[in-house]
């Protein structure tokens, strides 16, 4: 056979390189995370393995699909306007500034680009930590017009992750306030933990809140920070070194269930 062509994409937060028929219809997958070439017909597979030759490194195993798992049943029996997986970093901020733009001629930058910007830098970070078992959901809403800015599933547990943006200032956290510059300080830690709080009874599974400063001159935590980790963007990668909380089983389920947009609704 000839013609295939092998075209890369991520999905669900896994890198997979489809093989394509010229007209388009899939033969085959090879999924990296897994090391597996999934094949929709057994007698491609020569062309199949010939055509991911020049991108696979090392040994893989070749077959037919995986049997989905519960997790992945349930993701396929969602609907898309009820699945949150492809919310991108800042979603609700981006639909928003579509939807209402900010005139052009004001003096000061739109406040909504630069939480924006935060959203999206801490969004990229934690995207970052999907190949070592970890998901990561963007915008997930709350009832009464509240959200996750990001929840991150994974080995180490349960995170929701609120960005802030602190390019250049300095930052001093004496719990629940959270002061930057020179401006009033604001008691944003109560409400991390009160969101926190929220995802944990929506889930039944403890979530732990994270502050995620994004781009500050200087960080100050004088005195203890009840619950709440305090990091920059710079440090969130240390989060995908935690683990011991969650069996790959846990993630999936919890992910599964954090997805799904009616899982939300029910608080």
């Amino acid at each position: 056979m000839t013609g295939l062509r092998v075209v890369p994409t991520r999905r669900h937060g896994r890198e997979r390189l489809y093989v394509c028929l010229p007209d388009g219809a899939n033969v085959a997958w090879y999924d990296r995370e897994t090391a597996r070439v999934s094949l929709l017909s057994e007698d491609r597979r020569e062309d199949v393995l010939a055509a991911l030759h020049p991108f696979v490194t090392g040994p893989v195993t070749v077959g037919p699909p995986p049997v989905p798992g519960p997790a992945e049943l349930a993701r396929l029996s969602l609907h898309p306007d009820d699945d949150l997986a492809p919310n991108r970093p800042g979603e609700a901020l981006l639909v928003a500034v579509d939807r209402d733009p900010a005139p052009g001629h004001r003096l000061r930058p739109d406040p909504r680009r630069r939480a924006l910007e935060a959203e999206q830098t801490v969004g990229e970070a934690l995207d970052a930590l999907d190949g070592a078992g970890w998901h990561t959901l963007h915008s997930v809403p709350l009832p009464g017009g509240d959200r996750l800015h990001h929840l991150l599933i994974g080995p180490g547990g349960l995170f929701s992750v609120h960005a802030l943006y602190a390019r250049k200032q300095r930052v001093v956290v004496t719990d629940p306030l959270v002061a930057l510059g020179r401006r009033e300080p604001l008691p944003l830690l109560r409400r991390l933990r009160a969101d926190a709080s929220r995802a944990a009874y929506a889930l039944t599974a403890e979530v732990r809140p994270v502050l995620a400063l994004v781009g500050p001159a200087r960080l100050s935590v004088p005195g203890p920070v009840r619950e709440v980790r305090v990091l920059t963007d710079a440090d969130l990668d240390g989060l995908g070194r935690l683990g011991g909380v969650l069996k790959p089983a846990d993630v999936e389920a919890l992910h599964a269930m954090a997805r799904d947009r009616r899982t939300w609704t029910r608080l």
